[in-house]
């Protein structure tokens, strides 16, 4: 056995106590009971609306805006400190703070403030309503920078968080340092590097390609419906404990979010195929040229979570029963 065989070996020993780690942690993330669930307060928020707020704001289900996500965009013109009074944006806060989970919401917390300080903070973001919350099929969608977050209470039926989200961070600069100090993220990209550190030359070759996809919107997170044409390597090419560090990125992409949401994707995941996603790594992206890998991805016919670490982060997930 030679030297980097015996390695590799060592790491995935090391790292198999922990290898589930990251589906209990997202099936055991902590939530606030004594607080309202997000659902409840969009209901209490569209019955505060007065006319003329909703002409702004509220839109019909079959919107083609209900199901938009990009990196940096704003859902209607008007902004929260345009629309809403102070009370009706705290509920809008309430609602946003209930889709984290309590572990890292204080980080997403830093990580939207820190990105619209320059356009006033959470007042600068802005929100739509789309059906009727409390009578029917509802979501609300709230956007601004590096966020594109939805509460839909499971009406768009087969699908995690109600529809693609979208999150990120610019922790110190437009161009952030080959080890992202301070970015609210990229833990979840130090956890993906593990994964390939655990691969064998053979399975490196597999999952390290050239350049990523390209950011276009919803395009960026169209799925495939497919098993084949999947870039990187395929969980089929894994052993039990590769699988097992996969399984606990996967935990860690969805740890900043609620329980139940986070429950929802595992779900679909599982239904639709642990052994079906692929994992791929982007050798032309690598800032500092550290092989750290910056801009990696795992995808699967039905679903896709792209994190793209060039120049800062931005992260795109999608994820349905089915495509």
């Amino acid at each position: 056995m030679n030297a980097d065989s015996l390695s590799r070996r060592q790491f995935i020993l090391r790292s198999g106590q922990a290898a589930m780690a990251g589906l209990a942690t997202a099936s055991s993330l902590a939530t606030d009971t004594t607080s309202p669930r997000s659902e409840t307060l969009v209901q209490q928020l569209y019955g505060s609306l007065k006319e003329k707020q909703k002409r702004l704001i509220c839109f019909g289900w079959d919107d083609p805006r209900r199901l938009k996500v990009d990196n940096n965009w704003h859902i209607t013109p008007e902004k929260l400190r345009d629309v809403l009074k102070p009370d009706q944006q705290d509920l809008v806060r309430q609602i946003f703070d209930g889709l984290h989970s309590d572990e890292y919401k204080k980080e997403v917390w830093r990580q939207f403030d820190q990105d619209n300080k320059s356009d006033g903070g959470f007042a600068s973001s802005s929100i739509a309503l789309f059906g009727a919350p409390g009578s029917g099929k509802f979501e609300f969608v709230l956007t601004g920078r590096h966020c594109t977050r939805r509460c839909d209470g499971d009406s768009e039926a087969g699908t995690a968080f109600g529809g693609p989200i979208f999150y990120g961070h610019a922790a110190k600069g437009f161009y952030e340092k080959p080890d992202h100090p301070g970015n609210a993220y990229w833990f979840q990209a130090k956890r993906a590097n593990e994964v390939f550190q655990a691969l064998s030359g053979q399975q490196r070759e597999m999952a390290l390609l050239g350049d990523s996809r390209e950011e276009a919107g919803n395009e960026t997170v169209k799925l495939t419906g497919s098993l084949a044409g999947l870039d990187g390597i395929p969980m089929t090419e894994l052993t039990a404990d590769q699988k097992g560090l996969v399984r606990q990125v996967i935990g860690d992409l969805l740890a900043p979010f609620r329980k139940e949401d986070a429950q929802e994707s595992l779900k679909y995941i599982e239904a639709a195929g642990f052994d079906h996603l692929h994992m791929a790594f982007y050798k032309n992206q690598d800032l500092g040229h550290d092989q750290v890998w910056d801009v990696w991805q795992i995808e699967g016919p039905s679903m896709i979570w792209y994190f793209r670490g060039d120049p800062h982060v931005h992260c795109w997930a999608h994820i349905k029963d089915k495509a």
